[in-house]
């Protein structure tokens, strides 16, 4: 399979892992919309939301909440922004949840730079 995330998960590309466990991983979003952008991506290869077993999208949320709390920290942001991305339009295809702080804002940093902030709590 030529999946990106899937090459993530399995080690074989580099990312800025914020979190990782046996069914989830967390990283910077390479193009980040606002600054603390992270996607909360499963291990396995799910094409749509109603593919993932309601355990694993529980899970997704679970660490959402978790990050997204630590990223409105060290952006500065009082709310955050979740989203589900699938389907046909979407250049990656395997479910990912976006965790954005303050979508609205565009991004001041790079995802290298909040990416180093997260890192030093």
């Amino acid at each position: 399979m030529d999946c990106i995330f899937c090459k993530i998960a399995n080690k074989e590309m580099n990312s800025n892992f914020v979190y990782e466990d046996d069914k989830v991983f967390a990283i910077m979003d390479i193009n980040p919309i606002c600054d603390g952008h992270i996607l909360v991506i499963p291990k396995e290869h799910y094409v749509t939301v109603f593919d993932v077993p309601e355990d694993i999208l529980s899970h997704m949320f679970n660490i959402a909440n978790q990050i997204g709390q630590k990223a409105m920290k060290v952006t500065g942001e009082n709310g955050m922004s979740l989203a589900f991305n699938y389907g046909d339009k979407q250049m990656v295809k395997h479910v990912h949840l976006h965790i954005m702080p303050n979508y609205e804002k565009p991004a001041s940093k790079t995802a290298e730079e909040v990416y180093k902030l997260l890192m030093e709590d």
